[in-house]
């Protein structure tokens, strides 16, 4: 059986649980949230478990397919303490 890989860091836990209440609040599906960003919805829920490290663009497409600020994602997130 394949082991689920860790979640990025804490902020990528983060900012997952704000796009699944956010997508929850609207009613929408992972589906229909992939397709209103132009993502692959098994994308999106590697997003929502930790599971990516988002470049900007990502983040903006996300935030456009939730009707919300950008910021409203981000705002608060800690980065990870290097390991060196």
């Amino acid at each position: 059986m394949p082991v689920s890989p860790a979640p990025v860091s804490k902020a990528a836990t983060q900012f997952g649980e704000r796009v699944r209440t956010r997508r929850n609040e609207l009613g929408l599906s992972q589906e229909a949230l992939a397709h209103a960003c132009d993502l692959h919805w098994t994308f999106l829920g590697q997003v929502e478990r930790g599971r990516r490290n988002l470049t900007l663009h990502n983040i903006l497409k996300i935030a456009r397919g939730l009707g919300i600020d950008p910021g409203e994602l981000v705002r608060g997130l800690k980065p990870p303490r290097d390991a060196g």
